[in-house]
């Protein structure tokens, strides 16, 4: 947990920074970029009712922009526990809005059932929620920004001088300049030991070679049914998700529900729970999560409810294999639970492929393990 604490020191720091330019400010041109207040905004707590939470405390860029702290975030009251693990906020960018494709398919948005449209839509949602930031209002957000001197500023020079007499305006200000941090190469650095192999500068060993071949197969696995973006397997800036929404019969998780109260055996209905889907089709599908990171940002699923990441190679191996001992859940040693919605299952994209060997299941999770960004690598477990 140090590492976490060093995170938002170190933002502590960097705010003091901000307050220093501001002090030192005597013009009135722009005294940071939209970035930069963006940044301090991310790692501000007292944008939360209780002044303990942060964007940053469930997206921590120690621990590639999720929350270290468990299956799932707690909430700034000190008693909230949510039911979804909160994904990364890393590469949330290259997510296209929320909308229906060509054939009618739901797609893109932020969070993982798409309810918010966009980046912007999406940091605004959290201090409002009263399981996670609390507050009570936008107005009341607001009066917190007002508090500090240096938003005045800069609010004020980013967005005019009577940004922060409107509520409404100043809160969409301040989503707008989350957003543009988020999209900064901070978040997105395609600096994994695959993007160097793909610019020559690194070699992968045989079995990350086997796994990278198999992963973007068309006959041997189905990783790339759900996981692949672009038409070409060495594109540079893959993103390992189609932003589309599946339903891939996750087990309950009733450890965490033994935790945050949440009855055993309530249906997250996942899309359908977005105000702008009302398709039954669609309940219990969840938006395609990037793959990026995805070594060293467990627990793992919507729920949290797998800690490993082979188990969840095996997990969808299961939907192939006829062989009963494959079809062991090896965290908790009993079969892997059936689905909370059979109806809605993606049996296509599930199904393609052959079962798979232990030396393919170590392969591929050895090639995940290249997708991790440079600076998370000291994290990957052997």
């Amino acid at each position: 947990m140090k590492r976490y604490a060093g995170a938002i020191g170190t933002a502590v720091a960097g705010a003091f920074g901000l307050a220093l330019l501001a002090a030192n400010s005597t013009s009135a041109t722009t005294t940071v970029s939209m970035e930069e207040l963006g940044r301090s905004l991310f790692f501000d707590t007292n944008l939360s009712k209780n002044r303990t939470e942060a964007c940053a405390s469930c997206h921590d860029p120690e621990f590639a922009f999720t929350d270290p702290r468990g299956m799932a975030s707690p909430g700034d009251d000190g008693v909230s526990l949510g039911d979804r693990n909160a994904p990364t906020a890393a590469y949330a960018s290259f997510s296209p809005a929320f909308h229906r494709d060509k054939d009618g398919e739901w797609v893109g948005g932020q969070f993982l059932d798409g309810r918010a449209a966009s980046l912007e839509e999406q940091a605004g949602g959290p201090p409002l929620n009263p399981a996670e930031m609390g507050m009570p209002d936008k107005a009341a957000v607001v009066e917190r920004l007002r508090e500090n001197p240096d938003y005045q500023a800069n609010f004020a020079a980013l967005f005019g001088a009577d940004v922060m007499d409107d509520p409404d305006a100043a809160y969409d200000a301040m989503t707008k300049a989350i957003a543009a941090f988020e999209k900064t190469d901070e978040f997105a650095p395609f600096d994994s030991k695959y993007d160097r192999f793909l610019r020559g500068e690194a070699k992968l060993t045989e079995q990350e070679e086997l796994g990278r071949l198999l992963f973007f197969s068309q006959q041997f696995t189905n990783c790339n049914q759900c996981h692949q973006l672009a038409t070409s397997a060495i594109d540079p800036h893959e993103t390992f998700t189609d932003y589309r929404f599946h339903n891939i019969g996750t087990p309950e998780n009733l450890a965490l529900r033994a935790l945050n109260g949440v009855k055993p055996g309530t249906i997250d209905g996942g899309l359908l729970n977005n105000p702008a889907v009302e398709d039954a089709a669609q309940r219990g599908k969840f938006k395609t999560p990037t793959l990026r990171n995805v070594a060293v940002t467990g627990p793992y699923m919507h729920n949290g409810v797998f800690k490993d990441l082979r188990t969840v190679v095996l997990f969808y191996n299961r939907y192939n294999t006829k062989n009963p001992e494959r079809l062991i859940n090896p965290e908790t040693g009993k079969p892997f639970a059936d689905p909370q919605v059979p109806d809605t299952l993606s049996v296509t994209e599930l199904t393609h492929g052959p079962a798979l060997d232990d030396d393919r299941i170590d392969a591929l999770v050895a090639f995940l393990k290249t997708l991790t960004d440079r600076r998370y690598e000291d994290m990957i477990e052997d």
